[in-house]
C-alpha cells in the first residue's frame, strides 16, 4: 500500500506548490486540515474500498455531519443522549444514518456486480467483509455487518489519522529543527533524496520519534472505558460488578512521575531508544489502545503518517500562520478546534 499512499501524498504536495505559485510564488497560506482529510480518505478507500475519495466523498461528508451532530449533543466519555435529543437534532441523526447506510450499501452492491463480470485475485478489505458476511454471518444479519464495518472503517480509517497529521505539522511548525532533521534523514534514506520506498520506511527514525511524540501529548482518542465484569481489586481499590472504568489517555500520557519533568514539553528525542525506554511504564503509552482492543489499524496508520510528514517535510518548510490559535476540542476525537492554519515555502536546500 505504499505506492498508494506516495500517490495521494504527491497529490497533496502538488496542490500546496500550486497554492505558492498562486499566492505570489514565495510563500503561502493554507488551512491543512481539510487537505489532510482528503489525502487520508483517499488512501483509505483506495487501500480498503478499492475506489477513489471521489467515489466515497459524501459518504466522509455524512460521517462529518454525523459527528459534529453528536459532539454538539453531549456525547460525552461515550454516554450520548441518543432518546432524550430534542426532535430537531434527532431526526437529523437519524437521517444522516439512514444516508450514510444507503450510500455504503450502494457501493457494496457495485463491488458485487464487478465481482461477477471480473474475477482478481488480489482482494481489498471490502472484498473481505462481503465473503465473511457471506460465509459467517448469516443472511439475516449480513448488511447491518457490512454497513456497520465499513463505517468504522471509513471514519476510524481516515479522521484519527488525519488529525494525527495535522497535530504533527503545529509541532512541526513550533520545532523548524526537528524538520531540519527530517530532511536530513530523508536525504540519507531515500536513493533519490526524495521517493519512499518500502524498505526506507525502518530507516525513518526521527521521523517516527516525531510521530510518537506527538501521539503522546495529542492523541486523537481521548479515553479508553472498561466494564467490571465482575468485582475486581485494583491496587487497593475494590470495583464493583457493572462499573465502568475510564482511562484519560492525555493524564496518563503527561503524568511528570511516568515521563519526567519534561512530560509537557515536545521531545520526540525521549523515544530515540524506542517506547520501552521512553518512560518508567511503557504500558501507560497507549495511543491506539491497549489489550485485546488495540487498535487493528495501527500498522497501518504509522506508515502512512511516516509517508505523510516525510513528503510534506521533504517538499516545504512550515510555521504557524498569525492566525493560527491553540485550541484542542473533543469532537469524537480530539483534533485542532479552530483549524491549521500554516505557512508553507518551498525548500531550497
Amino acid at each position: 500500500m505504499v505506492g498508494l499512499m506516495m500517490d495521494s501524498a504527491e497529490t497533496l504536495t502538488s496542490k500546496w506548490d500550486a497554492r505558492i505559485e498562486s499566492q505570489g510564488g514565495i510563500m503561502a497560506e493554507i488551512k491543512a486540515e481539510e487537505d489532510l482529510r482528503s489525502l487520508s480518505a483517499d488512501v483509505i478507500s483506495k487501500a480498503c474500498f478499492g475506489s477513489s475519495y471521489l467515489k466515497g466523498k459524501q459518504i466522509f461528508s455524512k460521517l462529518r455531519a454525523l459527528q459534529k451532530v453528536i459532539t454538539n449533543q453531549c456525547f460525552l466519555f461515550g454516554f450520548h443522549t441518543f432518546g432524550f435529543l430534542p426532535s430537531v437534532q434527532q431526526k437529523e441523526v437519524n437521517n444522516l444514518e439512514k444516508e450514510i447506510e444507503t450510500l455504503i450499501w450502494e457501493a457494496v452492491n457495485a463491488r458485487e456486480r464487478e465481482c461477477l463480470v471480473e474475477i482478481s485475485s488480489e482482494k481489498d478489505l471490502l472484498q473481505l467483509i462481503l465473503e465473511g458476511a457471506i460465509n459467517d454471518v448469516g443472511k439475516d444479519s449480513s448488511k447491518k455487518f457490512i454497513v456497520d464495518n465499513c463505517k468504522n472503517i471509513y471514519f476510524a480509517g481516515h479522521e484519527s489519522t488525519a488529525v494525527a497529521a495535522s497535530w504533527c505539522l503545529i509541532l512541526l511548525a513550533l520545532y523548524p529543527e526537528w524538520q531540519a532533521r527530517i530532511r536530513e534523514e530523508i536525504t540519507q534514506v531515500c536513493a533519490d533524496g526524495t521517493h519512499m520506498e518500502v524498505d526506507s520506511l525502518p530507516k525513518l527514525k526521527a521521523v517516527t520519534m516525531v510521530i510518537q511524540e506527538v501521539l503522546r501529548l495529542y492523541p486523537p482518542a481521548a479515553f479508553v472505558s472498561r466494564e467490571a465484569l465482575q468485582e475486581t481489586q485494583i491496587g487497593h481499590i475494590v470495583v464493583p460488578k457493572g462499573v465502568c472504568l475510564w482511562t484519560l489517555i492525555p493524564t496518563l500520557h503527561r503524568d511528570p512521575e511516568i515521563w519526567g519533568t519534561d512530560a509537557n514539553e515536545f521531545n520526540p528525542q525521549r523515544f530515540a531508544n524506542g517506547i520501552l525506554k521512553a518512560c518508567k511504564l511503557p504500558q501507560v503509552y497507549i495511543p491506539f489502545g491497549i489489550g485485546p482492543r488495540l487498535c487493528l489499524g495501527r500498522n497501518f496508520a504509522m506508515v502512512q503518517l511516516k509517508i505523510v510528514i516525510s513528503q510534506i517535510i521533504s517538499n516545504f518548510t512550515i510555521s504557524l500562520s498569525p492566525k493560527y490559535m491553540h485550541s484542542p476540542a473533543y469532537r469524537m476525537i480530539v483534533e485542532p478546534g479552530q483549524g491549521v492554519n500554516l505557512l508553507i515555502q518551498r525548500c531550497t536546500d
